[in-house]
């Protein structure tokens, strides 16, 4: 039977990312529907003045700092999740970080910041909450992009880390199928911000200006991060295993795969 979307009263949701960004609206989200959150960011002070906004708001959030490319972090934070709720129903993989730049002159150090973080992070945060999860029949959601589906150019290391995790999505999915978990592949294009990025762009010298822009200058309107938040609840409560989000990029992605020329035409016309 499938879940109500607007009600998720007393679940339990660990948000990763949580305290800036489309981490801290997803959250806000799930709050407003009745969750209980755990926030997890890297900065104590933007995580435990997150959680306080929301305490001010009369919800429950609880405040964790981690690095989630640790794996004892986020063994750690889910442990801590469960000790303070009793349970856990939804990790969303929120954390992670874009790049800016040519393939040939981003530093292998650099692929290997984005590996950990964009990837290692999300398959370390759910492997420890996998069990917690399986329990509850809960939730994971992993956020993409649309570089997830579909390489461009100037944007670095990036959409090889998003690939990656489309694929962990989707051998997690055919995986837990019969373990009773929903996993969700977030793939987004640009999405539209208040603030600035918390961590600056790296290596982006010499490359178009508009290159620089969200989404890497695809020619598509920025997505409201509210919109896509209601939109993820109510993806995990139908237990949908994809949006993406222009839908019509998914023509894109088709062709791509049956004419990789013609893909690649389009790709260098619409960025």
């Amino acid at each position: 039977m499938q879940k109500n979307p607007t009600d998720w009263q007393d679940n339990i949701v660990l948000v990763t990312g949580g305290s800036n960004g489309l981490g801290k609206v997803i959250a806000t989200t799930f709050a407003e529907h009745g969750a209980k959150l755990a926030i997890v960011g890297l900065e104590r002070s933007d995580v435990e003045q997150t959680a306080e906004e929301f305490k001010s708001h009369g919800y429950q959030a609880l405040p964790l700092v981690a690095d989630v490319t640790k794996p004892e972090d986020c063994q750690r934070v889910v442990t801590q999740t469960v000790e303070h709720y009793g349970a856990l129903d939804v990790l969303v993989n929120a954390a992670g970080r874009t790049h800016r730049g040519r393939l040939m002159q981003t530093p292998l150090d650099e692929f290997d910041s984005l590996w950990r973080l964009n990837v290692m992070g999300t398959i370390a945060c759910t492997q420890a909450a996998y069990a917690q999860l399986v329990a509850r029949r809960g939730h994971v959601v992993n956020i993409g992009s649309l570089a997830a589906k579909s390489a461009s150019r100037w944007v670095g290391g990036y959409p090889i880390s998003k690939h990656a995790v489309a694929a962990f999505s989707q051998q997690l999915r055919l995986e837990s199928k019969e373990d009773g978990l929903h996993v969700l592949l977030v793939c987004p294009g640009p999405v539209k911000r208040d603030n600035p990025r918390l961590y600056p762009l790296k290596n982006a010298e010499g490359i178009p200006e508009s290159a620089l822009m969200p989404g890497g200058g695809v020619k598509v309107g920025k997505i409201d991060p509210k919109f896509l938040a209601t939109r993820i609840l109510r993806a995990c409560a139908k237990r949908q295993p994809e949006i993406v989000i222009p839908s019509k990029a998914r023509i894109l992605f088709a062709v791509e795969q049956l004419c990789p020329k013609l893909g690649d035409w389009l790709v260098t016309k619409f960025t």
